[in-house]
């Protein structure tokens, strides 16, 4: 297995491109099996999820064609996919593959639609609490599918196809929304979702659906109704720039000082992040072409967070902001409402000397002076990827095993960090 090595202490200053986000990647991708015309998307990032995902649609028998992988290339460009699923061979999503990764789960919906029926493993994927697929089925159910579970697998069938119907979430969640708007647009009548998810990349597939043809309103808000259409067409589509991936080097560059200006970031994205980071007395910038960061001389100020649904400050960030906070002066309080075990990281924060006390679903960081480098392990995505930011400001080296959870993640990661003065190198297992 690969492992980074980071010796900490050094200023980032310079430019990081934001890469196409892994979170509307994914279910665009998948989106392209609600079609038999070929769906083109740019900016699709270069991710060991994305790469389990095309396998898992090749499987379908979906074809796909990756444009722009030239030599000396801009990595930061991601890749061009074009993905026709003109006849889809097998409506089962095998075991082997939707356990690697949860969002595979999410084919369910399309398989639906295109096949009438669908086979599909409940899923596996991070390790960050149950994250049960109820909300997905009832959304299917009330579509008009009928559903067993078998074995361990979701056996779906639409003998009437998709019926348009009132789809009211009891709690708001993510993939239960791709997967209502994704039955729903090919569905027999009109359809009303109440309580969606509001995430940017949800709007991000829904303007793509809009782009195949869709009939689709209140894109953004949390409540959405979508007239059926008898079939989308092919289409073409540029990825969002990933939030998470901005708040995460936003954070890198607070916890380290200096300039950095994260090219592509969408300012409109991250209002709750930048609202919480100037509350910590970091300098945030809204660019045309993204954002600039600064650390004041003050240094960092303690600050209180509760992860909620967006537009509220995201879950996916909590880590990186629980590293930055290791340093702020005072202690600050983060409170973590959506995954009941996301605070793996903390045990390995406090190998570096981090100072955090856990209560239940709360986090107390009582900032320290300064992290000394040590061996550390990464637990999930996120978690890895708050070490590596603690790494940066920690003396000493530090040494991140288990890197392949970062490669799920982010593209290019030791690379973006290299160009703005980092010293960080991955060392090869082999």
């Amino acid at each position: 297995m690969d492992r980074i090595r980071i010796r900490g202490g050094n200023t980032l200053n310079g430019t990081i491109h934001i890469s196409g986000a892994k979170n509307a990647a994914l279910p665009l991708m998948i989106a392209s099996l609600l079609t038999d015309e070929t769906l083109t998307l740019h900016r699709v990032p270069r991710l060991a999820d994305v790469r389990l995902l095309q396998r898992i649609l090749q499987n379908h028998g979906v074809d796909i064609t990756i444009a722009g992988k030239r030599a000396g290339q801009n990595g930061h460009d991601g890749e061009t996919m074009r993905i026709s699923a003109k006849a889809i061979a097998d409506s089962t999503a095998p075991y082997e593959l939707v356990s690697k990764m949860r969002a595979s789960f999410w084919v369910l919906a399309p398989l639906l639609a295109r096949c009438g029926e669908a086979r599909v493993s409940l899923p596996g994927g991070c390790a960050i609490g149950t994250r049960p697929v109820d909300l997905h089925i009832l959304a299917m159910e009330k579509l008009g599918a009928k559903i067993t579970i078998d074995a361990g697998y979701v056996v779906a069938r639409t003998p009437n196809g998709f019926i348009g119907g009132h789809i009211k979430f009891p709690k708001v969640s993510v993939g239960a929304t791709h997967a209502a708007l994704m039955g729903a647009v090919t569905a027999k009548g009109d359809t009303l979702i109440e309580n969606a998810a509001r995430e940017p990349e949800i709007a991000d597939v829904a303007e793509c659906l809009v782009k195949m043809g869709a009939k689709i309103d209140g894109i953004g808000s949390a409540t959405i109704r979508i007239k059926g259409v008898p079939r989308l067409h092919g289409a073409e589509h540029t990825v969002i720039a990933d939030r998470i991936e901005a708040g995460t080097y936003a954070m890198a560059a607070a916890m380290t000082g200096g300039e950095v200006k994260l090219a592509g970031a969408r300012t409109d994205t991250l209002g709750e992040v930048m609202k919480i980071m100037r509350s910590s007395g970091v300098d945030i910038e809204a660019k045309n072409d993204g954002l600039k960061i600064k650390r004041n001389g003050a240094g960092l100020a303690a600050i209180r967070v509760e992860t909620e649904p967006y537009p509220g400050f995201p879950t996916d960030l909590q880590a990186q902001l629980m590293a930055l906070t290791t340093r702020a002066k005072g202690t600050s309080i983060i409170r973590e409402t959506i995954f009941e075990n996301r605070f793996m990281h903390v045990q390995e924060l406090a190998r570096l000397g981090a100072d955090i006390h856990l209560d239940g679903d709360t986090a107390e960081i009582r900032g320290v002076e300064r992290l000394t480098g040590a061996p550390v392990m990464a637990t999930d995505l996120r978690a890895s990827v708050s070490l590596v930011i603690a790494a940066l400001a920690a003396e000493g080296e530090t040494m991140l095993h288990r890197v392949y959870h970062l490669d799920r993640g982010f593209e290019t990661l030791e690379e973006k960090l290299k160009a703005c003065g980092a010293d960080i190198e991955r060392l090869s297992s082999h």
